[in-house]
């Protein structure tokens, strides 16, 4: 199964670790410091040229998305309810 995270990024369901609002970047020293981690190892993507909205964990990556994390979430779900 896979996760449209928007623009033409699609990721497969078994990679994503989790999906949070954007505003949890600036709210918490803990996620902070987790994307500047992942951007110090060059592990992050900005999807598209919209304003990002959430950010998208996974095993491998970071994503930016320009998608709502509800939206996401709802898409996500979708997956583990068929």
């Amino acid at each position: 199964m896979f996760i449209h995270l928007g623009g033409d990024k699609i990721i497969r369901a078994a990679e994503l670790v989790a999906i949070f609002d954007l505003s949890i970047e600036k709210n918490s020293k803990i996620s902070k410091q987790f994307v500047s981690e992942a951007a110090k190892e060059k592990n992050i993507e900005t999807i598209g040229e919209e304003e990002s909205k959430s950010i998208v964990v996974t095993v491998g990556k970071v994503y930016y998305s320009p998608i709502s994390s509800t939206t996401l979430k709802k898409r996500a779900n979708q997956l583990w309810m068929t």
